[in-house]
């Protein structure tokens, strides 16, 4: 899959640690050439070439917080913490769901990884140890408590993703809530103390009553809403009989090679709807078909 670009990847700042480490090389970077991101609250705003906007660092406000974003051709880019974070699903936000369809993938790639940290920032304000006030820290990539000195790093939420093979047909998942007809490959939270291969076992049966083998990985995409990685992997099953998880599942059904060539087509004859091409299992599915 490395020859498609997934959303949210391809980001051309680079993260320059060392300058985050270092004060004197922060503030240097902190001048009038700096660039601050332009957001309205948690949105990003674009430009009249529909690229995302930038502002200076003056038009912050006197008392916001800063994060380093990193480098870029030489000068700092930066963006404000906003008052209140945003830890919706991007189904809750349709203005934010179209504008991911009109970003570069560059922009698009640095607004996801932006959107995430401030976002974190935001709702992270008081210390998880004694609940004393954080202080930003290292250039935005820590958070200290002025309280009893714990340190606080942004969080990422690692989540397997998973097509799950038998006999030729792929098993897909539309989950509750979900428009009629719209499916999508099993996806979890990977619990304390799991590797991804026993996650990848352990979600697909939990929600479909099926035992699957031979995890492997195929790829993974930065999903920050709000700090996700998707882990895309392969699995097979030995059965196909279903014991679905009516909690989480509203279907769990098994599709041909022709049923999904019909959906990423678009095909009005389709069996179901794909999912929109910014989200991995699209991906997935594709590189599945191609096989």
């Amino acid at each position: 899959m490395t020859a498609r670009q997934l959303a949210f990847t391809g980001c051309r700042i680079e993260r320059a640690d060392h300058v985050r480490a270092d004060p004197d090389a922060l503030a240097g970077h902190m001048t009038w050439r700096a660039r601050l991101l332009a957001l309205e609250g948690m949105m990003p705003a674009v430009d009249e070439e529909g690229r995302l906007a930038w502002r200076t660092l003056a038009d912050a406000a006197e008392d916001a917080e800063l994060v380093f974003l990193g480098l870029h051709e030489g000068r700092g880019c930066f963006a404000a913490v906003p008052a209140q974070g945003d830890a919706s699903p991007r189904m809750a936000n349709p203005q934010l769901w179209s504008l991911m369809a009109t970003l570069a993938p560059e922009d698009l790639a640095l607004y996801g990884g932006a959107r995430s940290l401030i976002d974190w920032h935001a709702r992270s304000r008081f210390c998880a140890t004694c609940g004393g006030q954080t202080k930003l820290a290292k250039g935005g990539w820590q958070r200290n408590c002025e309280g009893c000195g714990a340190q606080h790093f942004p969080r990422t939420d690692p989540v397997t993703i998973m097509l799950v093979e038998h006999e030729g047909r792929l098993m897909l998942g539309r989950g509750l809530g979900w428009p009629e007809g719209r499916f999508s490959a099993l996806a979890g939270f990977v619990e304390p103390g799991e590797s991804i291969e026993e996650a990848v076992a352990r979600e697909v049966f939990e929600e479909s009553g099926v035992r699957v083998r031979d995890v492997t990985y195929v790829a993974s995409q930065p999903w920050p809403f709000p700090s996700q990685l998707m882990i895309g992997c392969h699995s097979h099953a030995d059965d196909d009989e279903l014991a679905i998880d009516a909690t989480e599942m509203a279907e769990v059904r098994w599709f041909t090679r022709e049923d999904v060539a019909a959906a990423l087509a678009g095909s009005d004859e389709a069996s179901f709807t794909a999912p929109p091409p910014h989200a991995i299992a699209h991906h997935l599915i594709q590189w599945w078909l191609e096989q």
